[in-house]
């Protein structure tokens, strides 16, 4: 006769740590900042030097094409779509279901409203600004809309700083921390540069994006960690 085997136990970790609110609020306010002066300098017109060398940056020296090997354009073109909607999304939504099966459940509520309210906020400068993308070089991959902020740049560093803060709930030490939200900054910041290599956004339109992409991650969690809370305490929570 077969021994029935035992039931499966799965003993999740404790919650180790919750970002202090006045150093979310600190951190999202200098980038909020300085994204409000780099706005301040595209409308006045004062950045077209900076923009135009930022582009060229990645160009060969006799032509407009990008400087480096196919290989290299495809590794730009790799890297920009981990920015993208679609990558982007499922990245999010693979975050939430394990976020979920965590019983994180407060910071998983916390990083959608963060996402959502994020992306209407870009799509609203977009068509407030209304700057055009550039014409001076090439675009190696098609690209509609605004050109600034930065969707990319904006969505990235809101989306990979989101899981990166909801996540690093758990750890208790802070290099670990410090390391997942280090490496969601410096993630964002490859996918914010691969728009300038390819030629769809100015160095400022990326560099406005990833500030308010990355201000408006740390801003939320001061200002929706009550209201997650709240929604995450009035859900009943499976045994």
């Amino acid at each position: 006769m077969d021994t029935p085997l035992p039931a499966e136990t799965v003993i999740l970790p404790k919650r180790g740590w919750q970002i202090d609110s006045r150093h979310a609020v600190l951190a999202g306010a200098m980038c909020w900042i300085a994204f409000a002066l780099i706005t301040w300098l595209v409308h006045s017109g004062r950045t077209g030097a900076f923009d135009d060398a930022g582009l060229r940056l990645f160009r060969g020296d006799g032509d407009l094409a990008l400087a480096g090997s196919p290989a290299w354009a495809e590794a730009v073109r790799d890297i920009t779509a981990l920015g993208g909607g679609v990558l982007r999304t499922i990245v999010q939504l693979g975050a939430f279901v394990a976020l979920f099966f965590l019983r994180l459940r407060r910071e998983a509520v916390l990083m959608v409203v963060t996402i959502l309210t994020g992306l209407a906020i870009e799509l609203a400068i977009k068509d407030l600004v209304g700057r055009p993308r550039p014409s001076l070089v090439p675009h190696l991959v098609e690209a509609g809309g605004m050109s600034f902020p930065s969707g990319h740049s904006f969505n990235s560093a809101l989306g990979f700083i989101a899981i990166a803060l909801a996540f690093a709930t758990y750890s208790v030490r802070r290099r670990v921390r410090w390391t997942l939200i280090g490496s969601a900054a410096v993630l964002s910041m490859l996918v914010a540069s691969s728009r300038v290599a390819l030629g769809v956004h100015y160095p400022s339109d990326v560099i406005a994006g990833w500030l308010g992409g990355a201000g408006w991650a740390f801003l939320a969690e001061a200002l929706f960690y009550r209201p997650a809370k709240a929604i995450a305490d009035a859900v009943p929570e499976s045994p």
